[in-house]
């Protein structure tokens, strides 16, 4: 088959701007073939080299005595005693899932559980961090469903417990969603597989499922904004199957207990092109492959087609040559593919075989470590000038403009599509501050969350990133768990816009104040950029995922309000109604400044709800809708009602941070009083759970009606 000729049209095609393929042309000192070009193309898109993020990144604190491995493998690595690591990362897969969202979304979550096996933990949670456009759009609806039914049918067929997320609607995502797919998993911390490749005339292995067309060129298209082109980029999605990757896991699991794998690489994004780059670089090695030897399912296949193929549920790996046997019939026993494709070689060289035609001879080094780095102009947001007069509306009427928004009415639409208990050590399932799940065969569990409010990150992008660790971290000490770290996943539009720039810049600042504060560091994480349509940027988004850990399960909070029970708030209320729910959802106004974020009043109240759970019945955070929908959600969870003392809009919506509500006996509020005044902590009574009606100060009504609202708003907005 004649390649193509490389024009610039071509070239611009990949995603190269003429200053890049110039450097490309310095590197190896002639014109690229068509196979060599996609390969760069891969390998120095955003997606793959964070070229535009890599300076920021390094800025944020990665370390921390529980960390065992940070940013830079597929996943990161946290102790979590007694040798045990749990290991986990978050993942977008927006574009794809714009395009195609069952398997978009699917092959997300695919990705991100190879991830987390690749490393040889078996996957015990996933979640999903979900922003879609107005559901009065009219590709809404069709997203939404084809998502939520893609994440299902992986997850539930593959066998992992979906046991925490978060789904929002905004115009700014009318025509980018974002799918942040979030998993973890379990290894003992002594058994843990690295990519790096050691060792000179190693078999290098292909695992897995066989190579297709579907996903070719997905890792450059993930890297571009969209336009009116959208509907010729779906051959670029990748079409996934959780049986096959199921079967995959156990092999892998199975392959690492027999002593043959040196190092191990799952093909995500750029497929063969980027697992063997990335293990050659690590370990200073250069690769050669044979693609004459790749297992394909589609007959004719180019060099170019195979190197970048995103066809799923694909592992590499580096094996010892003296136990290919013991290796080989592990995968057939699995009925996996298993194949020798190329060897370790000491040269630096990325060397590319097919049909016996060299299609690719490069410098593997430069392919990755050395891929274009830039410090991006940005510019610093300017400060929101200052809330005006808000509008007037009563209390009642106020919460029913929350609980009737899709943003906030109850989501169980969503999570009952999702298999929540399969494994059986999910403990609490969604619907909580956090997820937990069991750490199977001892006393201790894991918790889960994923947080972000993109409103306070567009007026403030600083406070914002604060902001959005700090919810992690009230959410996982809302179920009684000690934060360990987190995983970012930070969804922004073009880089080449100052602006834009300047918001990630003003976000990665106040994340990285943040998790330094709250001792969560960041161990793994994935940058989304170029989420535009038309040069309309989504609100910045970055997604953090935390895991907190509960030493015991005494330890759960996890109760419901009883008849009688107090209502207290712990932290400090101040009515910020600045970027309010209630402002976006009632009025449509967003305006005004972020809450600003206290630090040091977040790490002391949340160790004193940790410090006083036994006083405690129940316990949610207050974050958006503030004091007002965080109460009505407890009690209507529990079948009760409630009755608010404070009556006025900023006290029952306003957004202030480092608080929480707590539901507690009489005894249990007298106890928690007591201790909240040797601790210099802010404790208020707020009012009572129990009978049939929602009162705020001198408004009612019946908690059925507000129930029923509550419980239907969402399917009927996009069901």
């Amino acid at each position: 088959m004649t390649e193509p000729a490389i024009t610039p049209d071509l070239i611009a095609s990949h995603g190269l701007k003429p200053d890049e393929y110039q450097r490309l042309l310095g590197i190896i000192g002639r014109e690229p073939t068509f196979t060599e070009l996609g390969i760069f193309s891969a390998m120095w898109n955003e997606h793959c080299s964070y070229k535009s993020s890599k300076k920021w990144l390094r800025t944020l604190p990665t370390t921390g005595p529980q960390v065992i491995c940070g940013p830079g493998e597929n996943a990161g690595v946290v102790d979590i005693g007694d040798g045990q690591a749990v290991i986990f990362k978050m993942e977008s897969h927006n574009h794809p899932s714009y395009i195609e969202p069952h398997q978009g979304a699917g092959t997300g979550v695919g990705g991100i559980l190879r991830d987390v096996f690749t490393m040889g933990a078996r996957p015990i949670a996933a979640m999903n961090a979900l922003s879609f456009g107005e559901p009065s759009h009219p590709k809404t609806a069709y997203l939404v469903k084809g998502v939520v039914e893609g994440i299902g049918g992986y997850g539930n067929a593959f066998g992992v417990p979906t046991v925490g997320g978060e789904v929002r609607f905004h115009r700014s995502y009318n025509g980018n969603c974002l799918v942040n797919a979030f998993a973890a998993g379990l290894a003992d911390a002594d058994k843990i597989f690295y990519s790096v490749a050691s060792g000179v005339g190693m078999p290098v292995v292909y695992l897995g499922a066989k190579t297709g067309r579907d996903g070719v060129g997905g890792a450059t298209m993930a890297s571009a904004e969209f336009d009116e082109t959208i509907e010729e980029k779906r051959p670029t999605v990748q079409v996934g199957d959780p049986f096959t990757e199921k079967r995959l896991l156990e092999a892998c699991l199975e392959l690492m207990a027999s002593g043959a794998v040196i190092s191990i690489q799952d093909m995500g994004a750029a497929g063969l092109t980027c697992s063997a780059v990335e293990m050659g670089d690590k370990g200073g090695l250069g690769i050669k492959l044979q693609l004459d030897d790749v297992p394909q399912r589609e007959a004719n296949m180019t060099a170019y087609e195979m190197m970048l193929s995103e066809s799923q549920e694909r592992m590499l790996m580096v094996l010892k040559p003296e136990l290919e046997d013991v290796a080989r019939a592990i995968f057939v026993k699995w009925d996996l593919d298993f194949a020798i494709v190329g060897e370790t070689i000491p040269e630096d060289r990325f060397l590319i075989l097919h049909g016996n035609q060299v299609k690719a001879d490069l410098p593997l080094s430069k392919l990755s470590s050395s891929a274009p780095e830039y410090d991006r102009p940005w510019v610093e947001t300017p400060a929101a000038a200052p809330l005006g007069a808000v509008p007037a509306i009563g209390a009642i009427d106020a919460l029913k403009a929350l609980i009737g928004a899709p943003s906030y009415a109850q989501k169980s639409w969503v999570y009952e599509q999702y298999d929540c208990q399969v494994g059986a050590d999910t403990v609490v399932t969604p619907g909580l501050p956090a997820g937990v799940v069991r750490v199977h065969g001892t006393g201790k569990a894991l918790a889960f969350t994923s947080d972000v409010t993109p409103r306070y990150v567009k007026a403030n992008p600083f406070e914002g990133g604060k902001q959005a660790v700090a919810e992690a971290y009230r959410n996982l000490t809302a179920v009684g768990a000690l934060p360990l770290a987190t995983t970012d996943n930070l969804n922004f539009g073009n880089p080449e816009k100052p602006e834009i720039m300047g918001q990630f810049v003003g976000a990665i600042k106040g994340i990285g104040a943040a998790v330094a504060a709250l001792e969560m560091p960041i161990v793994s994480g994935n940058v989304s950029l170029y989420n535009e349509t038309d040069g309309q940027p989504i609100l910045p988004t970055p997604t953090i995922g935390a895991v907190g850990i509960l030493t015991s399960l005494d330890q759960l909070i996890a109760g419901k309000p009883q008849d009688g029970d107090v209502a207290l708030v712990i932290g400090e209320t101040y009515g910020h109604l600045g970027q309010s729910a209630l402002l976006a959802e009632a009025f449509g106004i967003e305006a005004g400044d972020a809450p600003p974020v206290d630090l040091a009043a977040e790490k002391k109240n949340g160790d004193f709800l940790r410090a006083h759970r036994k006083a405690v019945r129940a316990a949610t955070d207050l974050g958006d809708g503030g004091l007002a929908l965080a109460a009505f959600e407890m009690a209507e969870g529990a079948g009760l009602g409630l009755a608010l003392v404070p009556g006025d809009i900023p006290t029952l919506f306003g957004e202030d941070q480092a608080r929480y509500l707590v539901a507690a006996s009489e005894a249990g509020a007298q106890a928690l009083e007591a201790a909240a005044l040797t601790a210099g902590v802010e404790v208020i009574r707020v009012g009572s759970f129990g009978g049939d009606a929602v009162t705020f100060g001198s408004e009612t009504a019946p908690l059925a009606a507000l129930s029923d609202l509550y419980r239907s708003a969402f399917a009927k907005a996009v069901a």
